[in-house]
């Protein structure tokens, strides 16, 4: 498996000041009469209420790196309201700076695309992001724009053979391995939960996702041969002692490190030091 690796995950809501410009709302509406409004004028034309790509306002952006130090867990928000023009740019900063392989869970389908109309909204810049050759030949043959080269791995993608009606989700995938999945929280919940003040709750439930994305990634590569089965148990105990440390001070990873001990999982891969939290 080679490094540097860089799994990512967005949450996002719906974008009411890009509303307001749309639509001729009166001015003195709240952000909830606003959307509740859109999403009636949807619903009555027999239309879906998912909010479309380009109105997407990118909340957090957590990401798992991986490489020949070891292994961190980040996430960049906008706490003020603000900053996603900043946070979108500052994660194309680290795709410029570090060239990584790229993982997502439906990346292809919805968080990259999202980041895509998000950021031209704010005039962010990505040059490397973007290169499929013009300014270094690699890149022709492997971007991370192009749907079947490898450089972003949409692992929902890629397992389903590129068939949407195969397509399984996440959390499914990640129990199935005997991973925790999610914990208490799912996409749907977001936007009520940020008009409850609860913005650090989401940045923790997309902080756990992207580490389950990472472990699911961690069991591909082992399928694909990317990863010998002592090579793969040595990056499991890694990742369950990363979280046993961020569990000293951060609960949601004390919920995950005990659920994952409640599949049977933790300790049980060879060579596992059999991470524990009380």
């Amino acid at each position: 498996m080679a490094w540097p690796v860089l799994v990512f995950d967005i949450e996002s809501i719906p974008d009411v000041a890009g509303l307001r410009l749309l639509r001729d709302d009166p001015p003195d509406w709240s952000d909830a009469q606003v959307y509740e409004a859109w999403k009636a004028e949807r619903l009555a034309k027999g239309q879906s209420d998912f909010m479309p790509l380009h109105l997407q306002r990118v909340l957090v952006i957590s990401v798992v790196f991986r490489n020949a130090e070891g292994l961190r867990v980040h996430s960049f928000v906008d706490r003020d309201g603000q900053s996603e023009g900043k946070l979108i740019q500052t994660f194309f900063n680290s795709i410029e700076k570090h060239q990584p392989q790229l993982v997502s869970w439906n990346g292809g389908g919805f968080d990259l695309p999202v980041l895509h109309y998000r950021g031209l909204r704010h005039g962010v810049e990505a040059s490397k992001y973007w290169d499929m050759g013009e300014d270094d030949r690699e890149y022709k043959w492997n971007n991370y724009i192009s749907r079947y080269h490898m450089r972003h791995l949409d692992l929902m993608d890629l397992l389903a053979m590129y068939n949407p009606r195969d397509n399984a989700p996440l959390d499914a995938l990640a129990k199935l391995c005997g991973f925790p999945g999610k914990l208490g929280m799912d996409g749907s919940q977001v936007w009520p939960q940020y008009q409850a003040g609860g913005l650090e709750d989401i940045r923790r439930y997309c902080e756990t996702d992207v580490m389950n994305t990472y472990l699911v990634y961690c069991r591909f590569q082992k399928m694909r041969g990317g990863l010998t089965e002592a090579e793969y148990a040595q990056e499991i105990d890694l990742v369950q002692e990363t979280v046993a440390q961020l569990a000293s001070s951060e609960p949601h990873w004390r919920e995950y490190l005990n659920a994952w001990i409640e599949t049977g999982s933790v300790g049980t891969t060879p060579g596992s030091g059999g991470a524990t939290v009380s």
